[in-house]
């Protein structure tokens, strides 16, 4: 009897615990007893039914056994049923419970598997009884308004993946874990999150002279730029230099040529989600184009690279935002977005409001802060290293020192 005991205590934690992942990984495999134990673990009330039926019975007849015996060879001892009850308990615990429980629930495959093929014909030997049990049950659980008919899929939530994904270091290089973390930010990131902002957009101002422009398309280390007029506002299209480096040395060469070979502007609102920006792009072939508000007026630039690198980051860019000093201490440039900088150092600054850490820096303090000047912004001290009349140019962020 404490044989069986152990069994069933220590196969209804593996089966309870067992990782539900793993198992529909093995299904998939068409591990036999993975196929079962699934099967079994589709309605948990009937097996918990079944399980607990056969334990309790096991014990109690374990202990009417040991009374039994206690009486025949100590008629006499008054008080030998309760130190057989006490005996029977500490050895009950042990071997029949903390030992096969624990065992169970640091290897649950061990046991979980085996007992699968046990269960499935018992469950249908005795079914009757589980049924009217698990009926008392359903009934008894509706009066405190539990209703076990609900909840018994298994899911997870985005936070509860991120969580996953950030513990698997020792499976998947960190790039990759990086990767895997942009990706599900996908659905909450928005064109605003990642565009380069207006005061940063380079391009050709028409009203320049030709020697000035020609220069610029020379020296540009861009693919495409903005073709405007006096102001980004009023934009005539995109300029591909692929196309128009062949004619620059053309001694006809003037601003109609570039006209000529400019391509229709794309506007997104800014608001508009990366993921649903990069369905975008790809139905309608571009790579370019200017987020602007709800007025219509530009306030930045996006580009599938952008999209790209909100996914996989520094695998498709060699800029260096945030560098690591031999004190310990990180120098960040201060455009650098928020949710680039949280995924760098692993952080959760809020991402609601200013989009850069510069915005964030100029909200948190309702001022442009001299260098020098030390702060602690959400929890982390930093040290404004360098700014200008207009924002913010670089920033140190301090290491916590560790409590001893």
């Amino acid at each position: 009897m404490l044989i069986l005991s152990a069994f069933f205590s220590g196969s209804e934690t593996s089966l309870m615990t067992i990782n539900r992942y793993r198992l529909r990984h093995l299904v998939k495999l068409r591990h036999a007893g993975a196929i079962k134990t699934q099967k079994l673990l589709k309605r948990p009330d009937r097996l918990l039914g079944l399980i607990l039926l056969c334990n309790n019975f096991v014990n109690n007849f374990a202990s009417s056994i040991a009374t039994v015996i206690a009486i025949k060879l100590y008629a006499d001892e008054e008080s030998i049923v309760a130190i057989a009850a006490a005996i029977l308990t500490i050895v009950m615990l042990i071997f029949s419970e903390v030992t096969p429980k624990t065992i169970a629930a640091m290897k649950p495959e061990l046991l979980a598997f085996p007992a699968a093929w046990i269960y499935t014909p018992l469950l249908k030997i005795l079914y009757p009884i589980v049924w009217i049990v698990n009926l008392l049950v359903s009934l008894l659980l509706r009066l405190v308004g539990v209703d076990v008919n609900k909840n018994r899929h298994d899911s997870l939530n985005k936070e509860e993946l991120k969580s996953i994904i950030t513990e698997a270091e020792s499976l998947m290089p960190v790039r990759y874990q990086k990767m895997l973390l942009g990706i599900l930010e996908l659905e909450s990131a928005t064109v605003e999150d990642i565009m380069t902002p207006r005061n940063e957009i380079v391009g050709i101002n028409l009203e320049d002279s030709i020697e000035d422009i020609i220069t610029q398309i020379k020296s540009s280390p861009h693919t495409q730029l903005a073709v405007y007029k006096k102001s980004i506002d009023r934009v005539v299209g995109f300029l591909h230099l692929r196309k128009v480096l062949l004619l620059v040395n053309q001694d006809d060469f003037d601003k109609q040529a570039i006209i000529n070979l400019l391509t229709k502007p794309s506007f997104i609102p800014e608001s508009t989600p990366v993921h649903a920006q990069m369905l975008r792009f790809k139905s309608e072939k571009i790579r370019i184009g200017l987020a602007v508000d709800e007025y219509g007026d530009v306030q930045g630039l996006v580009t599938l690279d952008d999209l790209l690198q909100e996914i996989v980051g520094e695998l498709i860019t060699d800029d260096v935002t945030a560098r690591k000093q031999s004190d310990g201490s990180y120098l960040v440039d201060a455009t650098i977005t928020v949710r680039e900088l949280n995924r760098v150092m692993q952080w959760t600054l809020p991402t609601e409001g200013p989009k850069t850490l510069n915005g964030l820096i100029l909200e948190f303090m309702e001022t442009i802060p001299e260098s020098g000047t030390s702060i602690k912004l959400h929890g982390h001290p930093l040290e404004i290293i360098k700014r200008d009349d207009h924002s913010v140019k670089l920033v140190k962020f301090v290491p916590r020192k560790k409590a001893v």
